[in-house]
């Protein structure tokens, strides 16, 4: 999935204005501007899309969970410079305070089953040896649920 579509579907979920995305990108440490915002969430084929680079979802992600959880003391992690789903499937768990049996619920609710042990693989550290890769289909799985279970 493109950064900028991760980017709508959690507007979109959690029904943000322009303002309120404003707010969650600098919790996340940047200033950003209306025309950014909007110029990130038009569609791939508008003349004034932009693509949102890795370091400002992780921003706005990090700013996320500051919103949603607080601040937690002591210095504030620094946004990746390079994202992959398992990191953004991760910060949206923690953001919104899931454990394993609410995100198999949530994925559950779009249709679609996995088991724990699948799940936790996703969750591990690139260089352990059950480590899975989490693929576009799962995490857009995911945001549908999420999706189905805040947005009424």
């Amino acid at each position: 999935m493109n950064n900028n579509d991760v980017l709508r579907r959690i507007r979109y979920t959690f029904n943000f204005d322009d303002t309120k995305m404003i707010d969650i990108f600098a919790l996340g440490g940047i200033e950003v501007t209306r025309a950014q915002v909007s110029d990130w969430l038009k569609k791939e084929d508008d003349p004034d899309y932009q693509a949102c680079a890795d370091v400002q979802l992780a921003t706005f992600l990090n700013g996320l969970i500051v919103d949603k959880r607080g601040r937690k003391d002591g210095p504030q992690p620094e946004p990746e410079t390079s994202l992959t789903n398992n990191i953004i499937f991760r910060k949206l768990k923690i953001a919104l305070n899931l454990q394993a049996d609410d995100v198999l619920g949530l994925i559950k609710k779009a249709d679609f089953s996995m088991s724990k042990h699948e799940l936790s693989a996703f969750f591990r550290k690139p260089d352990h040896k059950h480590y899975r890769k989490c693929k576009d289909q799962v995490l857009r799985y995911f945001l549908k649920g999420l999706q189905l279970e805040y947005r009424s």
